[in-house]
């Protein structure tokens, strides 16, 4: 009963495994036993498939062939029968016939009968529409040559399996012909009523060689426990590379205690015998305690067992997961070396660590306070329990640091990290001084190491420096100094002080290469952040001057604007107000990719070209267009050389975008052009933004092709917002051009906001703690001229009709107050209309604007432009233009698309009588001279 008992737990343990082995999914296709079923299985697959294939194809030839049997037979038979040939010389074979050979095709089970004359004519046919009807197909074996034969006949009125026989009359003459036959549809019918019986003995034999398949599955499962192929070899693989390749021992006992297997590092670390196998492990010479362990049948992991003079950690698990009867494997790895280094080892590996975690956490900004702050930081609590750390003040500034600061005797604390609030040292701010040369500071800078204070107690020159802070601190428990001096390109520029007060350790020899390690990468970044606050504030400097400090008087639009550098560098955006003539101003916004002096002095450069080119007063995709060529010709004059390329790439001024804008306030027109730059945003009186579809064009410089610029022309109404921008207020870490779009528009769209008031909203929106780009906005309210200070005419190119002009703007003059500047006006109005009706083309205006400045404009539609020069006494002419420029206050050309615009301006407070009046001819002899 008990073996019973016992062989059923083990086909219990059995039946586990096999059910372990189908938890952990190796009872599929990937076990040995799985493909052996596999195997089996499609094998009988095939086999019965092949067979039923070859059944049923069997059973369709032996069908098709009976089929031919029996319609030869009915043929011949019909064909032979008495009175067949009697029939067929009658008047009527088909009313003799008919009957006769449907009751013979009823009586023989054919589909059809069909007697034909020898022209294959149908007298008689199972379907009686056919009678009268030639039947199709080659009957000349028959009615020629006598045959009867079957065939398998494909055509009208049913595929079907035919014989065909010739009557012959007593003279040996085919008089007619009989077919008979078995449609093909009959006999599919006939052989698929087989395959219920045949599909059934197929699945039949299908679930028998399946389920023998199983069972010797099964079996094999229980044998393999489940495994694969490439898990038995690897098995295998590995039993031999634990025997005899593996740096670690191995012993194998059986649930008798006895050594089953010993690989030969195990030998070697316990000093086995060859005849160790088979033996009681208390007969091996171990240790008392390891015999205990292996005896005691308990898990073990990392124990430390002795074997002779080693250490030996040692791992015992058992060889099966449950049961009694369970052996055990010992693993164990010598560590009598390694029990030495250990400690060693942990404290380098931390002070790796920790240079490593100071490499990446210090210097993480350009900040000069802020990396001596990450410095503090890291020290604090793996080195030390308080870190302090001075600068010179010149640092701090982003200055150079003085040659001889190594002989200096105070520095600003800028930076205390500590375990506590409640420390004694000098807090942030104050100003540490150490004059008596013996303090460990002094030393340190002094000598250009780390110098180590293991007692701050015997300190007499620390104690002597500050005795009251000294005390103090020895009073809170301070008791071991390590003072470092940060040291850049071999000059001083401030200190690291690392002090222990919880730490019951002192600072050793030791600690004072890790100490000058961290102080020398902390060193770094806080000279790089030095440089870089000195090369900010240079680059921050020279932009300011370089951008407008005070927007020019205009009256065509109330502008707002802001400018706010990046922190992390300054780069090339620009914006400007220009007032142009006729009372129009020109809003200009760029962006030059980069940071840094080149940048800002690149910016610097643009932004006079674009003041250059507007004197010009073309429209805005021509100056564009000039800016661009200027760019381009910059770019290859400066880059010219070996070096070209590396100069292009650090001195050019590729990647620069503009956008520039005219807006007129007489029209209330904009007309707009961007190279590369982003649109602008047009907000109504009623608060409705609306982002304009610009054509946007090439970077400035970029040399892409010669792909002109376009003018987008808006008509913004009186009191529109026409807001400007750099992408540096859009786009930022976390946000793209979309999301600024988006939070831009819901911000404009407040109405009755002043342009500061949207200026202030708008960067309290989109404005984040640390922009990456600079920032350029700038925000212009529209203003409309009124029309009762708009005067125009047309005049006709006819010289009479200068006088009635010349009366009309003397009378519009009057109305608006302004007669002190009548003559002045009508001088050159009859100056400016007499050249364009002499020499220029139809139609001719005339324009008068009363704005903050009173201006003369005459159009035609002509493109000669008049040149000033001065007329010698003898000449007739040539006097009118010099005596224009001589009374305006300004004047110049500017060009339409078609024709030109000659305009002068009068300073509207101008009350002076007449000037020159006792030189000056009347105005009517004017309107004779030429210039």
């Amino acid at each position: 009963m008990n073996a019973r008992a016992g062989r059923a737990g083990r086909d219990g343990r059995e039946g586990e495994g096999g059910r372990g082995a189908g938890k952990d999914g190796r009872t599929g296709l990937r076990s040995v036993a799985g493909q052996v079923f596999a195997l089996e299985a499609l094998i009988a697959l095939l086999v019965i498939a092949a067979a039923v294939f070859v059944i049923f194809h069997q059973a369709q030839r032996d069908t098709e062939r009976d089929a031919r049997i029996r319609s030869l037979a009915v043929a011949e038979a019909f064909a032979h029968a008495p009175g067949i040939d009697d029939a067929l010389a009658s008047p009527d074979p088909t009313a003799a016939l008919q009957n006769r050979a449907e009751a013979t095709r009823l009586a023989t089970g054919v589909d059809f009968i069909a007697v034909l004359n020898p022209a294959g004519v149908r007298y008689t046919d199972s379907d009686p529409e056919l009678i009268g009807r030639k039947a199709t197909g080659d009957l000349s074996r028959a009615t020629v040559n006598g045959e009867s034969f079957t065939e398998l006949f494909r055509g009208a009125p049913n595929d079907a399996v035919r014989a065909v026989v010739p009557v012959v009359d007593e003279q040996g003459k085919t008089v007619g012909l009989v077919s008979s036959g078995i449609e093909v549809q009959s006999i599919t019918d006939a052989v698929q009523g087989r395959l219920p019986l045949l599909a059934g003995a197929a699945a039949g034999a299908l679930a028998l060689a399946v389920g023998g398949a199983g069972l010797v599955s099964r079996r094999l499962r229980r044998q393999t426990h489940g495994l694969g192929p490439a898990e038995m070899t690897r098995m295998k693989e590995h039993h031999e590379a634990v025997l005899h390749a593996v740096r670690e021992g191995v012993l194998i006992v059986g649930p008798d205690h006895r050594l089953l297997l010993a690989n030969d590092e195990a030998r070697r670390l316990l000093g086995l015998s060859a005849d160790a196998e088979r033996r009681h492990v208390s007969e091996l010479g171990l240790d008392p305690r390891t015999v205990e362990l292996l005896t005691s049948g308990r898990a073990a992991t990392d124990e430390v067992h002795r074997a002779g003079d080693r250490l030996l950690a040692v791992s015992v698990r058992p060889t099966l997961t449950a049961g009694a009867e369970s052996g055990s494997v010992m693993t164990m790895r010598d560590t009598t070396e390694l029990a030495a280094v250990t400690g060693r080892a942990a404290v380098a590996r931390g002070r790796l660590q920790l240079l490593y975690e100071a490499g990446v956490r210090i210097g993480t900004t350009l900040e000069v306070v802020r990396t001596a702050e990450e410095l503090a930081e890291v020290a604090v609590p793996r080195f030390a329990d308080f870190t302090t750390v001075e600068l010179l003040e010149p640092v701090l500034r982003g200055e150079e640091p003085p040659e001889d600061a190594a002989t200096t005797t105070e520095m600003r604390r800028t930076a205390l990290s500590g375990l506590r609030p409640d420390q004694p040292l000098q807090p942030v701010g104050d100003t540490v001084r150490f004059d008596v040369p013996s303090t460990p500071m002094a030393r340190a800078l002094t000598a250009g190491h780390a110098v180590a204070q293991a007692e701050l107690a015997s300190a007499e020159g620390w104690r002597a420096q500050d005795p009251e802070g000294a005390a103090q601190a020895l009073a809170y428990g301070m008791h071991s100094l390590l003072t470092v001096p940060l040291l850049a390109r071999g000059v001083v520029l401030g200190m690291a002080n690392f002090w222990r007060a919880d730490t019951p350790e002192p600072f050793g020899e030791e600690d004072l290469s890790f100490a000058e390690e961290l102080a020398a990468r902390a060193a770094v970044a806080i000279d790089n952040a030095r440089r870089f606050t000195r090369e900010h504030a240079m680059a921050v400097t020279l932009q300011r001057s370089l951008l407008p400090r005070v927007l020019p008087d205009q009256s065509a639009v109330d502008v707002a604007y802001r400018y706010l550098p990046a922190k992390a560098g300054v780069g090339g955006d620009w914006f400007d107000v220009i007032p142009l003539p006729g009372a129009r101003v020109a809003l200009v916004v760029g962006d030059v990719v980069g940071h840094g002096l080149h940048a800002a002095a690149t910016m610097g450069r643009l932004r006079t070209a674009v003041h250059n080119f507007s004197t010009l007063d073309v429209p805005p995709d021509e100056l564009l267009g000039h800016l661009d060529e200027l760019t381009g010709r910059i770019d290859h004059r400066e880059t010219e050389g070996p070096d070209a390329e590396g100069r292009r790439r650090d001195e050019g001024i590729t990647g620069a975008t503009c956008l520039y804008a005219i807006y007129d306030p007489a029209s209330g027109r904009c007309a707009v052009a961007s190279a590369g730059h982003p649109g602008p945003a047009l907000v109504g009186p009623d608060g409705r933004v609306e982002f304009p579809e610009l054509s946007p064009g090439l970077p400035l410089g970029l040399g892409l092709g010669d792909v002109p610029f376009e003018t987008t022309e808006l008509w913004l109404p009186e009191g529109s917002k026409l807001v400007l921008f750099t992408d540096g207020l859009l786009e930022d870490r976390g946000r793209d051009l979309d999301t600024g779009l988006a939070l831009l528009g819901s911000t404009l769209a407040r109405p009755d906001r002043s342009p500061e008031q949207t200026c202030a909203d708008v960067l309290a929106t989109l404005l984040s703690p640390s922009p990456r780009d600079d920032i350029a906005l700038l925000v212009a309210q529209t203003r409309l001229l009124a029309p009762e200070r708009i005067a125009e005419w047309e005049v006709a190119r006819d010289p009479s009709a200068v006088s009635p002009v010349r009366n009309a703007a003397a009378a519009k003059l009057a109305e608006w107050g302004l007669d002190g500047l009548a003559f002045t006006a009508e001088l050159i109005l009859s100056e400016l209309i007499t050249n364009a009706v002499r020499y220029g083309a139809d139609p001719v205006r005339v324009r008068l604007l009363h704005d903050r400045t009173l201006i003369c404009e005459v159009s035609d539609g002509s493109s000669t432009s008049p040149h000033l020069r001065h007329a010698t006494t003898t000449d007739e002419g040539g006097r009118g233009l010099y005596l224009v420029a001589q009374y305006a206050e300004r004047w110049g050309t500017r060009y339409a698309r078609r024709g030109k615009t000659i305009w002068a301006e009068l300073r509207a407070d101008e009350t002076d009588a007449e000037p020159m009046a006792a030189v000056v001819p009347d105005l009517d002899a004017l309107e004779d001279l030429a210039w």
